[in-house]
């Protein structure tokens, strides 16, 4: 199939005016947004400014796929503290992110965050499962009113001690059971995972919401060892039918090359 490809925002450190510009002059057909890209709260963002962010894109051939980066800011946020205040207020700043992702025209929130989700030192994992099930009960309410989708994203255990793989993700989406509430894939994450990032494409990514493009080493597509081509062909196989976003952590030897390399890289092995 013909994928549709976006490039997450913080790539380019730049105000998101010039990064719209600069990520569609890249050619891509769409952008990821970390939220901290447009305010440090996104309940700062008046409406005027939504529907500028919304028409520039749109003015410049791309389409806001979503948001991601969702608890980097504002400061105090976590899904599984104890303490039930921060979880209210996690839970109402996740409301406040799915408002701002239909405002912009985006169908979907990736929820990594692992410095904002991580349980405490000697913290039953049962509780801190229960803890997050009970603060995203009432976001996926939000996310299906507002025709969004919360995607819950596996990460290694080098980046989290919770939600490591594919399947604690799932228990939780079906323990939330909401329509506005998926799960994602993400390459850099699957390389941990015991069937690797092919076998786990070809297992769950029929099922999942968006998708992820980048190397273990936190390099973006084509800088790194990763083959592509296998990559996109399990993709294809297990009959995914999402973006494939560039997400890449290592912005060496510049924004520009990064992502010419990676959407270069991802048409030519998507056409293999």
């Amino acid at each position: 199939m013909a994928f549709k490809y976006a490039l997450c925002s913080e790539v380019f450190s730049t105000p998101l005016g010039e990064t719209i510009t600069s990520i569609a002059e890249a050619g891509f057909d769409g952008i990821e947004l970390a939220p901290f890209n447009a305010a440090d709260s996104v309940e700062e963002v008046s409406a005027g400014e939504r529907h500028e962010l919304r028409k520039q894109a749109l003015d410049a051939g791309l389409e806001i796929v979503g948001l991601h980066w969702l608890l980097v800011s504002p400061a105090g946020l976590h899904l599984t503290s104890g303490d039930a205040a921060i979880r209210r207020h996690t839970t109402s700043y996740l409301q406040a992110l799915a408002e701002f992702c239909s405002d912009l025209g985006g169908g979907v929130m990736i929820f990594g965050s692992p410095k904002q989700r991580n349980l405490a030192e000697g913290e039953d994992p049962r509780l801190g499962f229960e803890r997050a099930a009970g603060a995203l009960k009432e976001v996926g309410k939000t996310c299906e009113e507002l025709g969004v989708r919360l995607l819950l994203e596996a990460l290694s255990p080098l980046e989290t001690n919770f939600l490591q793989t594919i399947e604690e993700v799932l228990e939780l989406r079906d323990a939330i059971d909401s329509p506005g509430i998926g799960y994602m894939l993400d390459c850099k994450a699957m390389s941990s995972m015991p069937e690797g990032i092919e076998g786990t494409i070809l297992r769950h990514g029929k099922n999942a919401g968006h998708f992820h493009a980048n190397e273990p080493t936190g390099k973006g597509p084509g800088m790194g060892d990763v083959e592509f081509v296998p990559i996109l062909s399990a993709l294809t196989e297990s009959g995914y039918e999402g973006w494939i976003s560039t997400e890449p952590f290592d912005y060496k030897p510049d924004p520009a090359t990064v992502a010419a390399t990676a959407l270069k890289t991802l048409r030519e092995a998507a056409g293999a």
